[in-house]
Formats: C-alpha cells, structure tokens, sequence
C-alpha cells in the first residue's frame, strides 16, 4: 500500500514540475504555424492598413490650408505664471506662429 501511495505521489510531482527550455515560446504549446500566420496578417493586414493610411494623409493634404478660427482671449487659457526658460520666454518650445496664439493673440495679425 505505501509503495503505491509513494508512486503516485511522485508521480503527481513529477507531473508538477515546470517545463524547462522555453515555455513561452510558441512551439511550446504545439503553435508550428504561428509565424507563418504572423509574417501572412503582416502583408495582408498591417501593409495594405499603412498604405490606406498614407493614400488619407495625401489625399488631405491637397486640400490647401484650413482659415485657422478667431482668437478670444479667454482668461483661463495661456496663463503666464513665470515666463518658460527658453527664447523671450512667451513662447512656448514648439511654438508655430500661424497655429499658436500668444496671450495677445496671434503674432502675424
């Protein structure tokens, strides 16, 4: 009786036992295939997905140049506690001055 007890308790903790070599891999889990389905939605899926993208990108910018919208000076935006640590200090570090307005207003009107 102890010898069969003893058995399957090394059986079971023989069974327990982590796998070595690499258990995440995809071969570890019977996945041969896995890198061919990969590499197959990379040119299927993500090329054709990045060329649409671009042909929208394109296909917008040839549109010209959008009326960029009233400056109101609103009290509770650009709010100038210290001046930023760069240039005259009102200007923020990507600062485009057709975009970006300063506290006054936009600089080119």
């Amino acid at each position: 009786m102890a010898v069969v007890v003893g058995s399957r308790v090394s059986g079971l903790l023989l069974r327990s036992r982590p796998q070595l070599g690499r258990p995440m891999a995809s071969s570890a889990h019977g996945e041969e295939g896995s890198a061919r389905m990969w590499k197959t939605l990379t040119y299927l899926v993500a090329l054709p997905g990045v060329g649409v993208s671009m042909l929208n990108v394109f296909l917008k910018s040839r549109h010209g140049e959008e009326e960029r919208p009233e400056f109101v000076a609103y009290p509770h935006l650009r709010i100038r506690s210290k001046p930023f640590p760069w240039g005259d200090g009102n200007h923020t570090l990507f600062h485009n001055p057709h975009v970006n307005p300063l506290p006054t207003g936009y600089e080119d009107d």
